[in-house]
Formats: structure tokens, sequence, C-alpha cells
């Protein structure tokens, strides 16, 4: 098998040649080129014919974000954005981009290591996946009066969503109103981005969302994000739910992690609960979601056509965890059906 060509964009040199050496020293990756701005990224393109880009946002003469809009139709590829802690980076996920990661910032040499290792590298191989049909932008869900909800029918909504999952959240809470039971999150996301997402999703949505703390009540129209770097759980407080953040050890081989939440909503909220796992690589929340379906929660999986990888929602189909499979753009409206 033939290695995985990656191009490496960024302004600064010493860091091109950090990204380089890090990424060259990962097994099944070559860094057939770097470059320093937008135009050399082109030319390096056409020359080499990378299988992966990596891209800083914050460039002279053009910054990334522009570079993706007007790269992506000409010359499809799954980008990965290394980006300091800045908003752009949800629309560089808007336009096309298949995941970002946090820029490291005077990190020890123990600390590049690991960055590069456990998150740039796995990140590059994951984008690697990705079919260049699927980097079109996704299309936008179309608003229609939803009917209902039966008030108790069910309390709690549970999200679980990883790479494609910034963009696919995004197309399913839109859809929702104030009258949508209280709904819990976790999309895997480096600490310090799930504030600035969550602030992001709050701009645009009916429903408020916000960055989870403990005590926190789950209450309708409300979404609760997981942060970061911590647990979210679910638990009972009274006749109501508040959840608990907690920095633990990664479960699933992550931190916050979608099955950690699933499990407390099987254990908390039982056939009060309504479980929905989209795109993501790995297989965080499949048995999470099947402890939900057994608790008597129904549960629904984004299908393999509208994923940017169908990784989680395709085990969770195969362990029998999901009750309906469907698009992207049907889940909010079979949310309203299942709850009149």
């Amino acid at each position: 098998m033939r290695n995985i060509k990656v191009l490496v964009v960024d302004d600064s040199k010493l860091f091109r040649k950090l990204l380089a050496e890090g990424l060259n020293a990962e097994a099944g990756l070559e860094v057939v080129a770097e470059a320093q701005d937008a135009f050399a990224a082109r030319d390096a393109i056409v020359k080499y014919r990378p299988d992966v880009m990596t891209l800083d946002i914050e460039m002279p003469r053009m910054d990334g974000l522009v570079f993706l809009k007007k790269l992506l139709p000409q010359y499809p590829m799954p980008v990965v954005m290394v980006s300091a802690l800045d908003g752009k980076v949800f629309d560089a996920m808007q336009a096309g981009a298949v995941d970002f990661v946090n820029k490291p910032v005077n990190a020890s040499p123990d600390e590049l290591r690991r960055f590069m290792k456990q998150e740039l590298a796995v990140k590059v191989k994951i984008a690697s996946t990705v079919k260049k049909s699927k980097l079109k932008l996704a299309a936008e869900p179309q608003s229609t009066p939803h009917p209902a909800i039966r008030a108790g029918k069910r309390d709690v909504i549970a999200i679980g969503a990883s790479t494609g999952g910034t963009e696919a959240i995004r197309q399913v809470i839109e859809e929702f109103g104030t009258d949508i039971p209280g709904i819990v999150m976790v999309q895997h996301m480096p600490v310090g981005f799930t504030s600035m997402y969550a602030q992001r999703l709050n701009d645009v949505c009916r429903v408020s969302v916000k960055e989870a703390r403990t005590g926190d009540a789950v209450r309708p129209g409300q979404v609760l994000l997981a942060p970061g770097d911590k647990h979210m759980r679910l638990v009972k407080v009274g006749s109501g739910y508040q959840v608990e953040c907690k920095e633990e050890a990664k479960v699933s081989g992550h931190c916050p992690s979608v099955d950690v939440l699933f499990h407390s909503v099987a254990k908390t909220a039982g056939n009060k609960a309504l479980g929905i796992i989209l795109t993501g690589m790995g297989k965080d929340g499949a048995d999470g979601l099947l402890a939900m379906k057994k608790a008597g929660a129904i549960t629904i999986g984004q299908d393999e056509a509208s994923c940017i990888v169908y990784g989680m929602p395709k085990v969770a189909f195969d362990i029998g965890a999901v009750d309906y499979q469907m698009p992207l753009t049907s889940i909010s409206n079979k949310v309203y059906n299942l709850l009149k």
C-alpha cells in the first residue's frame, strides 16, 4: 500500500518543518511538499497531487479560509485545518474542511510529539479515507412545519458525533424549535473550541446552546455541549435532570466520550430518552447507543451516504443499536414525528 501524500501549508517556516518532520515520522504518511502561502500551495497541488492538505488559517496574501473556498471546487481534496484558538475554524468546516487540530503554542518537545502522533497524524489518516464526492458542501436542511411535540413522551435527547460532526450537528439542531426536549451532546473537539462552537450554534439556532458545566439543568429548548476536556453524564436530581462534567481518563479513545454520555442516559433516563449518532471515525457511542436502546430509548443513526465518515454510525448499526437509519437532512423531521 502506498503512502498517503500530504501537503503542509503554513506561513511559518519553522512550523512547516516541525509538521513535515512529525508527519514523515509516522508510518504510512509522506509529506510531498510544503508551501508558505496559498499561491505556493496551489502550484504544489498541481505538481504533486497530494491526498490530504494541512492548512493554516492566518496566512499572508490570502488567508486559509478564502483559499479553501476557492480550492475545493477546483481541486476536491480532504483538508485538515491547523488552527490557533479561532472561531474561523468553524467557517472552514462549513466551507468543506474535514477536520481541525489546535495548533500547539509554546509546546514542549514531548507535547509536540504527542500532538503529531495522537492528533494530527490520526486526523490526516482519517481525512485520507474521505471520498472526494463527500467534500462538496452538504445540502442545507429544508425547513418544514413540524408536528407538535407531545409533552412528556421523551425527556432527553442525546447526540454524539466526531469527524464531520460540527456541520452535521448544526444541520440537525437548526431545525429544532424551543419545544424540543432538553439535549445533551458530545462532539469530539479540542478544549477551548467547544465554548466557541456552542456560541456559534447559539447564534444561528432557535434553541439555546451552551458549553455545559456541572449542575446545569436539562430543560426543553436548550442544548448542553460537553466541554472539550471533560466527560459529561446525565444525572437525576429531584424530578428533573442535570449534567455532571468531570476530568477523567479517556473512554473509547476520547474525552469527552459519547459512550460515557450515552451510558449515563440509558441508566438515568431509560425509555424517556432519544439517542442520535452522527458521522465520525471509530466506534465511540455505539455501545452506549445500544445500552440506550435496551433501556427503551428510541435510537437514530446517520446513513452512510450522508456521512463524511461512516464509522461510529456503522458500528452502531451493525451491533443492532439503531432503530432508524436515515440521511442527515431527514433526522430532525423524524425526531418530531417520533415525539408527536
